[in-house]
């Protein structure tokens, strides 16, 4: 993730005002509306606070900042640069879809939904491709495998075991196909389906998908635990990352886990080293968590955490090293008719699967909003204009009184003509069993019908406001990144002269506090460590000599680390030439010691290179303070209080 996704998440502000716009506030001559306001005020603090009217004014100042800030870069016509509208264009053609849904059995599917979201259930999975091993498609070897497998099944053999033996999901060999717990819309609905009608220690019957065949066992269930408010500080794998790379990383996991145990505060920490930028930006805080949604082994990790504010020990998964801190549970809702979860069941229920089954939403809804007139023509002259052009037959003469631009019909203000409709005719008009052309009427009809799903799909703004959201706080959401990498970013990493200018002003800030120039040695496990740790302890100037001879299972790193980062030091003065001894990680069952070369017990000041980082960071918020000052002297800011008291309430 970029930082771009800082404000996607986040999405401080909207572009959008509707017909009933509350006037929350002014700035220059444009309005901000308060419903979108209390919209993304609701999106990004769902925890209950004591001091709603304090929560409220401190949102608000954030969210006219960003606002001013998204404004500038429309008026600086950054929304018609190229690259930012394809990216806009990209992603309204991959989302279109979800929204292109019938909505006539709302009621059954969020009934369905509620119930299922009461119970959370832990799945496992033999999955049967149809390709085989050499990548070919053989379903008839893919059916009998499967019927192998049911016969074992029916025997009583563990399920597990054989996901071990069976299944073409790769991860099944370490996992026994085990998925975790699930709940409401964590899979496609036809495997929930599944899973939700199978009773506890059961397993469904074979489901075909495109790719193969899928099994399900229910391993048992539990009341909903509901969502998760935590925080996480992801040091991330870089692409085609090494060895080396890794346990890096998994030595400055371990340093950061010492440092929180001492004390530090983890928003700080993730903000500083977290690879994960979104939550980064918010102190490592993340959007709540519900079961289902991150990897299984990420999942048990947090939700062994017995209480708020108890943080884990790092831990790896394929991602990288995570240190996640539990902040507080949001328990599930119980009450079906709960206004807000109805409202949360009902959008997710849209953007779903299970509620594509039918077009005469999209088609009644064309109708209703924008109108379809049917212009007066003559359907023989039609067929008679049809017949001489598709099929080169002589033109009768009545199908001279139509020409290519004459009009059939309308949907709002777009026009449809006949040579539109000899258009779709040529490409549809025969049916795809091959037994021929269809009747010219139903032809027309079903062109109509496209017309309409097309005009839909093309003016989904007008006709979804969930859809109009989304797609505002991207384009916003881009067009914020932009801006700040114009005006904030780029400019704090380039300013060389300013950066030394305000090390130089500061200088007292940058220090080091307690600290020693050491030597960690990373080993591969335990015995290894033992085994370089006697060695180098006979000898400590010849410690690189003893690396060198096991290379391939240690992995020094001299530099210098503050005394909080030094492992195994606990509570010990370093002193030059002390050997700590191994401590072991439990997490991978790696070791690591430190060889102390120089201690400095007073705090001393960074050089501009080693303090370089935080001068950047700084010098960002310099840079943004001061422009916010001049967004708000160009958008002069009007708050109408009365408004923002009936918000705070």
């Amino acid at each position: 993730m970029n930082r771009k996704n800082l404000f996607l998440l986040a999405a401080f502000c909207g572009s959008i005002t509707t017909t009933s716009a509350q006037k929350l506030f002014t700035y220059g001559k444009y309005t901000a509306d308060a419903k979108e306001f209390l919209r993304a005020y609701n999106k990004n603090n769902s925890a209950v606070t004591a001091n709603k009217a304090k929560s409220v004014s401190d949102y608000l100042d954030l969210y006219i900042k960003s606002k001013l800030k998204v404004q500038e870069a429309y008026d600086r016509r950054y929304d018609t640069l190229a690259h930012i509208k394809m990216e806009v264009e990209n992603l309204r053609a991959q989302i279109a879809e979800n929204y292109m849904t019938d909505p006539e059995i709302m009621n059954r599917l969020e009934k369905e939904a509620f119930l299922r979201s009461q119970k959370d259930i832990r799945v496992a999975h033999i999955f049967i491709a149809f390709k085989n091993a050499s990548g070919f498609v053989d379903t008839a070897s893919a059916q009998k495998k499967r019927d192998e497998l049911l016969q074992k099944l029916l025997k009583g053999e563990d399920f597990l075991q054989l996901a071990k033996q069976f299944s073409d999901d790769p991860a099944a060999k370490t996992n026994s196909g085990e998925l975790g717990y699930i709940t409401v819309f964590t899979l496609p609905y036809e495997f929930e389906n599944a899973i939700y009608t199978t009773a506890a220690g059961k397993y469904s019957a074979p489901i075909r998908s495109k790719i193969g065949y899928h099994i399900f066992k229910n391993l048992g269930e539990r009341k909903a635990v509901g969502k998760m408010r935590a925080q996480q500080i992801l040091l991330a794998y870089p692409p085609d990352a090494d060895d080396m790379a890794k346990k890096q990383l998994a030595r400055l996991a371990d340093s950061l886990y010492k440092r929180l145990q001492a004390g530090d505060d983890f928003g700080t920490l993730a903000k500083t080293f977290s690879n994960d930028y979104i939550s980064a930006a918010s102190n490592g805080t993340m959007p709540d968590i519900g079961v289902g949604q991150y990897d299984p082994g990420f999942e048990k990790v947090l939700w062994s955490l017995a209480k708020d504010g108890a943080f884990s020990k790092p831990f790896q998964t394929s991602h990288g090293w995570h240190i996640v801190k539990r902040v507080a549970v949001k328990p599930v809702i119980t009450d079906a008719e709960n206004k807000d979860f109805k409202q949360e069941l009902q959008q997710k229920i849209r953007a779903d699967i299970r509620w594509r089954a039918s077009k005469d939403f999209v088609y009644n809804q064309v109708k209703e909003k924008a109108g379809v007139k049917i212009f007066p023509y003559n359907d023989d002259a039609l067929w008679a204009m049809t017949d001489s052009l598709l099929d080169r037959r002589p033109m009768r003469e009545i199908g001279k009184t139509v020409n290519s631009s004459t009009t059939l019909f309308s949907i709002g203000n777009e026009l449809y003509d006949a040579a539109a409709w000899i258009k779709y005719a040529t490409l549809y008009r025969f049916r795809q069993d091959g037994t021929g052309a269809k009747p010219h009427s139903q032809v027309r009809e079903e062109w109509i019908q496209y017309a309409m799903t097309e005009y839909y799909k093309k003016h989904l703004e007008d006709f979804n406001d969930e859809f109009r959201y989304q797609m505002a706080e991207f384009k916003d959401g881009n067009l914020f990144f932009e801006i700040m990498q114009q005006e904030v970013w780029n400019k704090a990493q380039a300013d060389t002269v300013a950066l030394l200018a305000l090390y130089n002003k500061n200088k007292k800030e940058y220090n080091w506090k307690q600290s020693a120039d050491v030597v960690i040695f990373f080993c591969s496990d335990q015995s290894i460590a033992k085994t370089v740790y006697e060695k180098i302890k006979a000898n400590p100037s010849d410690w690189k000599k003893v690396v060198e001879m096991y290379s391939e299972k240690v992995l020094a790193d001299s530099s210098r680390y503050e005394w909080s980062q030094i492992p195994n030091l606990n509570k010990m003065v370093p002193k030059a030439g002390m050997l700590t001894t191994p401590v072991m990680n439990n997490t991978d069952n790696t070791a690591s010691f430190a060889y102390i070369v120089n201690s400095y017990p007073q705090p001393s000041p960074r050089s501009f290179n080693e303090a370089k980082g935080l001068v950047i960071n700084d010098y960002q918020v310099e840079l943004e303070k001061q422009w916010d000052e001049a967004l708000r002297k160009k958008y002069p800011v009007v708050i109408d209080q009365k408004v923002l008291n009936e918000i705070s309430k």
